[in-house]
C-alpha cells in the first residue's frame, strides 16, 4: 500500500481516483470488450467465408475461455514476480498481438491457439487491473468510481461492434475486422500507461494465502459465479449468428451487437446502486432473473421486438453480475483479494468453456439455439437461487 502513497512523481502514480478508474477502464475496454468479445460480431462473416461449422466456432470461443481459466488460476499465484502494472500492460500487449493476428491465421490449429493465449491475457488484465485499481479507490475513499472502471467492458464492446459494422458496410473481409480491431486495442496501451496507477509488487507485501480464505460463504459464490458463466456466454457468443440465421430479424446483424454493448456501459452502475439499496446478494439475484429473461427472449422470441430485448436485458446485466461478482469477492477475502477474485474468475471462466462448446454441437444436431439457450437460463435461475440462500444463511 505503501508503494501507492509514497512515490507520486509520474502522472501513473499521481493520476487520482477518476483517472486510476479511466485507466482501469480503457484496460478492460481493450482487454475484454476487445480482445475477448469482438469474436461475437466478426464470428458471422468468418464463418461464412471458411465454411465453419457452429461446433468449431463454439470450440473457438471456448478456446479463448479456456485461456480465460488458465490466465485466472495463473493470475492467483503467491510467486507471480513484478509489479501489478506490468502485468497489466503486458496483458494488454498480449491481447492486441493475438487479436490482430486472428486476421493472419486459416486453420482452426491456428485460431484455437491464438484465441487460447489471448483468452490467458484478457484474464490478467481483468483481474490485476481489478485488484490495482479498486484497492486505489479504496485507499482515495472513492469505492464509487468503480463503476467506471467496470464500464470499459461494454464500452470496448460497442465500439469494436460499431468498428466491424463500419468495416463490413465498406466490404471489408473478417481479417481486415480482425487487424483493425487489434489495432483499436493496441492504441490503447499510450492510454493506460499514463493513467494507471502503481501499485505494489505481484507478489510482495501481500498476507499468505490460507485455506481459511476460503470461507462457505466465498465457496457458495464461486459456485454461482461458474453457473452464471455458463448462463451469459451462449447468448453473447451466439446472438449475431443468431439474428444472420433468422430471416426476420436479418436486417439487425450490424446493430444489434452495439445495442449489447452500449447496453452494457451504464449497467454496473446500475446494478451497484442496486446493490447498495438491497444488498449484493439480492442484487445478483435479480440481475441472474434478468438475464434469464434477456436469454430465453433470444431464441423465442424472435421479432424485432424480441432481439432488442434480448440484446439490452443480457447486455445489461451481464457485466453488472460480473462486478457484482468480483466486488462481492473481494469484500469475502481475507489478505490479499487477487486469489479470491482469481477463484471466482476461474470458476467463470470454467462455465464459458463449457458453454459455446455445448451449444455449437447442440446447435449442429437441432438446427437451432433453444435448447443450449434454456439449459443456460435455468443456470441462471439456478445461480439467482444460490445466491438468495447465501444471503439467508450468511
Amino acid at each position: 500500500m505503501t508503494a501507492i502513497s509514497s512515490k507520486p512523481q509520474p502522472m501513473a502514480t499521481s493520476s487520482g481516483a477518476v483517472g486510476a478508474a479511466l485507466g482501469g477502464l480503457l484496460a478492460i475496454a481493450a482487454g475484454i470488450g476487445i480482445g475477448r468479445f469482438v469474436y461475437t460480431p466478426i464470428l458471422p462473416p468468418m464463418v461464412h467465408a471458411l465454411h465453419l461449422s457452429q461446433s468449431a466456432a463454439g470450440l473457438i470461443a471456448s478456446a479463448n475461455f479456456l485461456g480465460y481459466l488458465s490466465g485466472a488460476l495463473a493470475a492467483a499465484l503467491p510467486s507471480l514476480p513484478g509489479s501489478r502494472r506490468a502485468w497489466v500492460l503486458g496483458g494488454l500487449a498480449v491481447s492486441a498481438v493475438t487479436t490482430a493476428a486472428m486476421g493472419a491465421a486459416g486453420t482452426l490449429p491456428e485460431f484455437l491457439g491464438l484465441r487460447l493465449v489471448g483468452g490467458a491475457a484478457s484474464a490478467f488484465v481483468l483481474i490485476i487491473s481489478s485488484t490495482l485499481v479498486l484497492e486505489h479507490l479504496a485507499e482515495k475513499k472513492r469505492s464509487e468510481l468503480s463503476a467506471l472502471h467496470f464500464a470499459g467492458v461494454g464500452s470496448g464492446i460497442a465500439i469494436s461492434a460499431a468498428l466491424v459494422a463500419g468495416l463490413l458496410a465498406f466490404g471489408q473481409s473478417w481479417r481486415v475486422l480482425w487487424f483493425a480491431s487489434g489495432a483499436l486495442a493496441a492504441t490503447t496501451l499510450v492510454a493506460v500507461v499514463r493513467l494507471l496507477p502503481r501499485g505494489a509488487a505481484a507478489s510482495h507485501g501481500s498476507k499468505p494465502h490460507t485455506r481459511s480464505e476460503l470461507s462457505p460463504e466465498l465457496r457458495r459464490l464461486i459456485i454461482a459465479y461458474g453457473l452464471y458463466g455458463f448462463g451469459y456466454v451462449i447468448t453473447a457468443t451466439f446472438i449475431v449468428a443468431i439474428v444472420r440465421a433468422t430471416p426476420a430479424i436479418r436486417a439487425l446483424e450490424p446493430v444489434i451487437w452495439i445495442v449489447f454493448g452500449l447496453s452494457a456501459a451504464p449497467s454496473i452502475g446500475i446494478w451497484t446502486h442496486i446493490a447498495r439499496r438491497a444488498g449484493l446478494p439480492t442484487a445478483f439475484a435479480l440481475a441472474c432473473i434478468v438475464e434469464a429473461v434477456g436469454v430465453v427472449a433470444s431464441v423465442a422470441w424472435q421479432s424485432a421486438t424480441g432481439i432488442f430485448v434480448a440484446a439490452v436485458l443480457v447486455g445489461g446485466t451481464f457485466m453488472g453480475l460480473t462486478a457484482l461478482g468480483l466486488i462481492w469477492a473481494r469484500q469475502l477475502a481475507a489478505g490479499d483479494p487477487r486469489r479470491a477474485l482469481a477463484m471466482v474468475t476461474g470458476a467463470f471462466g470454467l462455465g464459458q468453456i463449457v458453454g459455446p462448446a455445448f451449444a455449437g454441437m447442440l446447435s449442429d444436431h437441432l438446427g437451432s439455439f433453444l435448447v443450449p439457450s434454456i439449459a443456460a437460463a435455468v443456470a441462471l435461475l439456478a445461480a439467482a437461487a444460490l445466491a438468495q440462500w447465501r444471503a439467508a444463511t450468511a
